[in-house]
């Protein structure tokens, strides 16, 4: 009896977090602007100084600086591609660098994001003084198996590359499927966008 109360519980709890990531990606409509389909988990992205983000809350460029621990529901003998990017650059009335690609890690052995090949190294939010606030999206695919991808590996230096990536289209080339676990927050410009900004030769108004 306790068991059967135990599976219910388990179930219902599957359920309802499945419609919580759903309920996320519609309110900050990631679906339809980048996806089909939400994640059926959330992931759990910590920043540095125990820093949880996520629920499309608001956090600054100085807050997320710097790479964040990934946690999600993994395999260790499965690989797994780690995908940040951005919707909304560089305007979120005129999106015409949309997707902007922040970080692209493939073939991770389980959670162990530090051994996977790294294909755009990571990079924080970068609004301009007059961009609004931007989503940034965080997404899990898991890879049918260890892949040879043919992409150009980025340094962070040049703008160009970043501009117009699309996860939905990378996915399907590399028959990634639906995206195993997400989440979504907020952010806008402080100070540390100038460092960025320089650092790729971006002139936005953010003087």
């Amino acid at each position: 009896m306790h068991l059967k109360l135990l599976l219910v519980v388990l179930i219902l709890t599957f359920v309802r977090a499945n419609d919580d990531v759903e309920k996320l990606f519609r309110e900050y409509k990631i679906i339809p602007d980048m996806l089909d389909t939400a994640p059926k988990d959330f992931l759990k992205i910590e920043y540095p100084g125990n820093l949880l983000v996520g629920m499309g809350k608001e956090f600054t460029p100085t807050q997320t600086k710097d790479e964040p621990h990934l946690v999600w529901v993994a395999d260790p003998n499965e690989f797994y591609t780690i995908y940040m990017g951005n919707p909304d650059a560089p305007f979120v009335n005129e999106p015409y660098w949309s997707e902007w690609l922040h970080w692209l890690v493939v073939n991770v052995p389980g959670l162990e994001v530090n051994k996977g090949e790294i294909i755009c190294p990571y990079m924080g939010p970068l609004a301009s003084k007059i961009s609004g606030i931007m989503r940034y999206a965080f997404l899990v695919y898991k890879q049918p198996k260890k892949l040879i991808f043919n992409e150009p590996h980025l340094n962070n230096t040049n703008a160009d590359p970043h501009k117009m990536f699309h996860i939905k289209e990378f996915g399907e080339k590399y028959q990634l499927g639906e995206p195993i676990a997400g989440n979504v927050y907020r952010s806008q410009w402080d100070e540390f966008v100038k460092v960025l900004h320089k650092q790729l030769n971006i002139t936005i108004d953010d003087n």
